[in-house]
């Protein structure tokens, strides 16, 4: 039966209704959502492909385990394996594409391989919220500081100030991730000795019971100092001599000369004029670099044991774990692609020139 109900609405409703869906499908902000559904698709599909290229598969390498450990023919440890997975991973590229993304729909990132009879999703529910929370300490502390910074050597520049900090900023930007962990190890924790960090290991003191105490927010805090300090000495520098780059061609521009000939008082033009548009463009180099430092997390994490999602990925990529790695590689994407929206949103406010509704 056809439904006649919009054939006989009045012209002027049609013509209201194709009005609104074309400025909706112009706007900026529904660009913006399907581009991140793209991006987030393409990313999978990549993911996925690059993933099933490496040498070995899940069973190759269980049954290996088995013969080795358990002293099983090879008939047997691969029959004992082929029971225990649920996915054929030597059927079709293609057949198991679109069975992931079948059950991907449906909500199931699949059963993690290395850790028996486990949902990805609860190991990632468990881990992810640890990584989260000492990389978003970390870069919320060095995005703050370096604007900060930033700022005050732009306005200092050329003073002894401005050269010892960009020195030091220059130096702190040059030293790989991975020797950060190792240089605070060794002074914290052998030459000066301030943190124990040989019993440092996990995410808290595993004699105390999770809860919003006092003690086990401490000990939380405790165990992240090192993680926190290795993310924030590895952007700081980054942060600020970007934010002084930026705040020193916002200085020279018209507007602020202007503010300056009309009287208004240098704590007003410090933050409206100079501050608000010097940092525009470090919140979009911000919500980019969510993603990487997330995905940076596992040489950190490490190094110190502390047990997040980076751990767990260092793990599954050893174990060939394709189910958790791929959920593992799709809360990075979306973190990315979640962040560089919200950035979007967060500069339309800070810009008065950026309006999401608007087609461009």
């Amino acid at each position: 039966m056809v439904d006649t109900t919009l054939s006989n609405a009045p012209p002027n409703i049609i013509e209201a209704l194709r009005v609104r869906l074309e400025r909706t499908f112009k706007s900026y902000l529904f660009r913006s959502i399907v581009q991140a559904l793209f991006t987030v698709w393409l990313v999978l599909t990549v993911t996925f492909v690059l993933i099933r290229m490496m040498p070995g598969n899940p069973v190759d390498i269980l049954v290996d385990r088995l013969v080795s450990e358990q002293g099983l023919t090879r008939e047997e440890a691969l029959a004992q394996a082929a029971a225990m997975f649920s996915v054929n991973f030597n059927a079709p590229i293609h057949e198991q594409y679109f069975q992931y993304l079948g059950n991907l729909l449906r909500g199931d990132l699949g059963i993690s391989i290395s850790s028996t009879n486990t949902p990805v999703i609860e190991i990632i529910a468990r881990f992810l919220p640890w990584t989260l929370f000492s990389v978003g300490l970390g870069l919320l502390i060095s995005f703050v500081l370096g604007l900060l910074i930033g700022m005050a050597m732009a306005y200092w520049r050329n003073s002894i100030f401005d050269v010892a900090v960009s020195t030091i900023a220059s130096f702190l930007s040059s030293i790989p991730n991975y020797l950060l962990p190792i240089i605070l190890i060794y002074l914290i924790g052998v030459q000066w000795k301030l943190l124990p960090v040989a019993r440092m290991r996990g995410t808290y003191d595993p004699k105390l019971t999770p809860g919003f105490t006092p003690e086990f927010i401490a000990s939380v805090m405790l165990y992240a100092i090192l993680p926190v300090l290795t993310y924030v000495l590895s952007q700081i520098g980054h942060w600020a001599l970007s934010m002084k780059n930026s705040t020193l061609s916002v200085l020279g521009e018209e507007y602020v000369n202007a503010a300056h000939a009309r009287g208004l008082p240098q704590r007003r033009i410090l933050v409206a004029y100079v501050g608000r548009n010097a940092s525009l463009p470090l919140f979009t180099q911000l919500a980019l670099s969510i993603g990487s430092v997330v995905g940076g997390a596992i040489i950190i994490e490490l190094f110190f044991m502390y047990q997040g999602i980076g751990i767990r990925l260092f793990e599954a990529i050893g174990a060939r774990d394709y189910p958790l790695m791929q959920g593992i590689f799709l809360m990075i994407t979306l973190s990315t692609v979640l962040a560089n929206l919200l950035a979007d949103l967060l500069y339309s406010q800070l810009d008065p020139r950026v309006r999401l509704g608007e087609s461009k």
